[in-house]
């Protein structure tokens, strides 16, 4: 399976799933005309790997400036995808927020809550990537 990149642009993240370190980022804004046809092939190639890849390690990083409604479902789907695998996997979602933005800290918060995978709710400049 090889590693998926895109580029971002004004609408949409950045995707640098990186096979080798098994670090898997999501960064950017988000806010697409489509929200699903932007995130199927993410979540699909993110579904292939944990089925078909022998039990490892993955770090799935999301940092986003902002996302829109329809975003936050896609996010939410992928996050409950993930759910799936943590008894074959060891999954980490590191939350990644800037230091002012309270919105997206209680969007990591709620989302720990309500899912079983490991959070990691980091406090970072945007920056500093």
């Amino acid at each position: 399976m090889e590693s998926l990149f895109i580029q971002a642009t004004e609408e949409t993240p950045a995707v640098d799933y990186n096979i080798e370190t098994g670090v898997f980022k999501l960064t950017g804004r988000s806010l697409p005309e489509n929200a699903i046809d932007f995130y199927a092939p993410i979540l699909a190639w993110s579904e292939q790997l944990l089925s078909e890849s022998e039990p490892q390690p993955y770090i799935f990083e999301f940092f986003f400036e902002y996302f829109n409604t329809a975003s936050s479902k896609q996010i939410v789907k992928m996050l409950l995808m993930m759910e799936k695998f943590i008894d074959k996997h060891t999954l980490i979602v590191r939350w990644m927020y800037e230091p002012e933005d309270t919105d997206m800290l209680n969007m990591g918060e709620q989302y720990s809550k309500i899912l079983k995978l490991p959070f990691e709710l980091i406090e970072k400049s945007i920056d500093t990537l």
